[in-house]
Order: C-alpha cells, then sequence, then structure tokens
C-alpha cells in the first residue's frame, strides 16, 4: 500500500512540474505555465559588452543573460529565458546622454522575446525612454564571435507636452538603424 502511495504522489509531482518548451517555440505555442528554456545555448553567444560609434554617439551595449524570468504575454503566464540589454550612450566629447545600467526597473529594459528564423535574429523589446519615447523592437543576429548585427524600429519618435510633460527629455539616444554592427569589447 506504502508503495502505491509514493507512486500515485511521484506521478502526481510530475504532472505538477512546469513544461518545458525550447527557446525557439512560438510564442502562441507556449503553454500557460511553460518553461522557455535556452536548451541550446542559443543566447550565450550574445551575452558580453559590445561598442559602436555611429552619428557622433558611442553606444556600449551590456548583454546578460537571466534565467526562469516570469513572463506575461496576452492571457498566459510562463517563465523564459532572457536576455536583458542594458546600455550606455556618450556623445562625442564623451558625456553621458543616456545610460541604463544602474536602473533596477524595467523602465528602459531591452529584453530579448523570441527567436525569429526567416531572419535568423533574436528579437528584442524595448520599452523607450521617458514616457515611453522610443519604444519598440530591436533585432538582433550574431554574424561572427566577435560582431552583432542591429536593428531598432522605435514605434513611438515624438509626444505632444500633453502626454509627456514638457521637462521630459523627449530625444531617442539608440542609434535608430538597419544592421549597424557592434564590436565585442
Amino acid at each position: 500500500m506504502k508503495k502505491l502511495l509514493y507512486l500515485a504522489l511521484f506521478l502526481i509531482c510530475i504532472a505538477c512540474k512546469a513544461q518545458t518548451v525550447a527557446f525557439n517555440t512560438s510564442l502562441d505555442d507556449i503553454p500557460d505555465g511553460a518553461y522557455v528554456k535556452d536548451l541550446n545555448n542559443e543566447l550565450d553567444p550574445f551575452i558580453g559588452e559590445y561598442k559602436v560609434t555611429y552619428e557622433g554617439r558611442e553606444t556600449t551595449l551590456f548583454i546578460s543573460k537571466v534565467s526562469q524570468k516570469p513572463i506575461a504575454y496576452g492571457n498566459k503566464n510562463y517563465f523564459q529565458d532572457v536576455l536583458i540589454v542594458k546600455f550606455i550612450v556618450k556623445n562625442f566629447s564623451g558625456t553621458v546622454l543616456q545610460d541604463t545600467q544602474n536602473i533596477a526597473t524595467t523602465t528602459n529594459e531591452i529584453e530579448s522575446i523570441t527567436f525569429i528564423p526567416q531572419i535568423q535574429s533574436l528579437g528584442f523589446s524595448y520599452s523607450g525612454n521617458n514616457c515611453s519615447i522610443g519604444n519598440g523592437l530591436i533585432y538582433m543576429k550574431k554574424i561572427s564571435p566577435t560582431q552583432i548585427s542591429w536593428t531598432y524600429n522605435p514605434q513611438t519618435t515624438a509626444i505632444d507636452d500633453v502626454s509627456c510633460p514638457p521637462n521630459v527629455d523627449k530625444k531617442i539616444y539608440l542609434p535608430d538603424t538597419k544592421d549597424l554592427i557592434f564590436t565585442k569589447q
């Protein structure tokens, strides 16, 4: 009888365990409560510090991996291995224009959301700067062991003083371009 009870408890524990699915699983195919795991270490080659100089500004990306981050998508809640990108943008004289390294909240956060096989790139969401200015999508593609290609498509580029206080910095500092090459430091 004890063996039967232990077997039943074991089966219940297995049934309660979250289903693990691969990182490249389509967002629509992720079951509620699942763990979207980087099973093949597809995120690891992106981890590190990358720099580029573009239009008189130096942008440094600090890319790190977070395991089992809670995600809410539509009516689903699940956990996912993600890349988080913090950044510093400086002008030609070295003055810091924007620095998100020490911001602990999701403000100004760039986070990987999915792998896009058609373009062999990771898709990232960017929550934007003040008043969500510059929020949009970023695509990164690993093109060599030391370089990534960056494409940024901001969705909110202008906002009025009614929606956002007039004294707030409304400038987008990240490079708004296609196929910009960042080099690993």
